[in-house]
């Protein structure tokens, strides 16, 4: 995975838990409690697992309660910041959701080794989209958490449910 998502989470884990917290998550995941990561560097899938499951030990919250944390933080706060351009262009969570594998393929074609998931659409009727989640991560869990923060962002009251482990399915406002 890359480091973008390591930062993001350590972020989040400092601003709500103290830095402190972020120390002990890294040393309960068996690293060193002052590892550092660059948003493009390759972070290990499985260490990157060991941060989630450090930052449920140690925060007491869970593995659900973190991909709805990490989902709000990646899009309403360290996202726009690092890649605010594509935000641009989307007015409502439909449009950015509907964007979000161009985005994927956008971003990471000139990162090696960037293996981001990928989504097709399918809708239902026109305000119930099925997303598929194409990875082998099997972190559709998070993707739930990410879909839930689009919505605060435009400010929409989505409907989000996991119907699969490779699937959701989002019902827009309007």
């Amino acid at each position: 995975m890359k480091g973008a998502i390591v930062q993001c989470i350590g972020d989040l884990v400092k601003s709500n838990f103290g830095n402190d917290k972020w120390e002990k998550t890294l040393e309960t995941a068996g690293m060193s409690k002052t590892s550092f990561f660059t948003p493009i560097q390759n972070v290990d899938d499985e260490k990157v697992m060991k941060i989630i499951e450090s930052v449920c030990k140690v925060a007491n919250i869970s593995h659900a309660q973190a991909s709805d944390a990490f989902g709000d933080y990646w899009v309403n706060v360290y996202a726009p910041k690092l890649y605010g351009s594509y935000f641009k262009g989307a007015n409502t969570s439909k449009e950015l959701l509907l964007k979000m594998d161009d985005i994927h393929d956008k971003v990471t074609k000139n990162i090696p080794n960037a293996l981001p998931p990928r989504f097709e659409y399918e809708w239902k009727n026109d305000k119930t989209l099925i997303l598929k989640y194409k990875s082998k991560r099997g972190l559709i869990d998070i993707l739930l958490g990410l879909v839930k923060g689009v919505g605060k962002y435009y400010k929409e009251d989505l409907k989000v449910t996991k119907i699969s482990n490779d699937k959701l399915q989002v019902i827009f406002p309007h």
